[in-house]
């Protein structure tokens, strides 16, 4: 048997929010290679043969480098094994899945890549909050609040970021909060600006948390803000309480 990898996507949290064929992966892995954020509740689908292989990383604590868990795809594939990599929301979306698949073209390892629902979307939507509206985004843009190591400057454009009218999602970024808010203020965005903050997006733990650009930082502290959590800023974030479904949540087969 020739092996292969598949890299799914899990989406957002939730496991009912994990793709049909997604989920078809899990159920005929013989090796799992799941991050921190993938819920546990989805590692009960894979087969009881299934090698299960936990690569999670924080962003100050990475106990297996990205290169070696590249390797470890592409030498469970090259022994004849399914392998599925699964990840928190869409695998190319911040979750290091193209370099991943750079490494098994370079060793000649098949490969597919299954997309997920990108947290960046799903997340937000499951907290009421769409990410574009008519009267309040035409566009959105997403950008990660986490800078490589390897970095002396910080690599996005601010500056860029605040003349734009559209919706600002930044993945990764609660510990960097406070320089996010200043630089957004520093070049123009207003201080008005409506603002969000998504933890533990689409679980049954989910909490939102909402302010302004220049109030955020000090609600979050008084929130105990933690990661995982997503930060949203436009006027979509106003529409928040309006849309909030969450309450209305149910089994659509009851």
């Amino acid at each position: 048997m020739k092996g292969k990898v598949w890299l799914v996507g899990a989406g957002p949290g939730d496991i009912s929010l994990i793709t049909v064929k997604g989920m078809e992966c899990i159920k005929h892995a013989d090796v799992l290679v799941y991050d921190r954020l993938v819920n546990p509740e989805l590692l009960t689908f894979a087969p009881k043969h299934c090698e299960l292989i936990d690569v999670g990383k924080k962003s100050d604590h990475h106990p297996i480098p990205q290169d070696q868990i590249n390797q470890i795809l592409a030498d469970h594939a090259k022994a004849g094994k399914k392998v599925v990599r699964l990840k928190s929301g869409d695998p190319y979306v911040f979750g290091r899945g193209g370099e991943e698949a750079q490494l098994l073209v370079e060793q000649q390892v098949p490969f597919e890549v299954v997309p997920g629902v990108t947290s960046a979307i799903g997340g937000l939507t499951c907290a009421g909050i769409p990410v574009t509206h008519r009267d309040h985004a035409s566009s959105f843009h997403v950008v990660t609040g986490h800078l490589r190591a390897d970095k002396e400057t910080d690599p996005i454009n601010w500056k860029a970021l605040a003349e734009l009218d559209g919706t600002i999602v930044i993945l990764m970024g609660v510990a960097n909060l406070a320089n996010i808010t200043q630089e957004l203020m520093q070049y123009g965005k207003p201080a008005d600006t409506p603002v969000g903050i998504v933890m533990w997006a689409s679980r049954d733990k989910q909490r939102v948390v909402t302010a302004t650009l220049e109030t955020i930082v000090d609600v979050a502290k008084a929130e105990d803000v933690k990661p995982p959590a997503l930060i949203v800023i436009g006027g979509v974030v106003s529409l928040q309480q309006m849309l909030d479904f969450s309450a209305f949540i149910s089994d659509p087969a009851q």
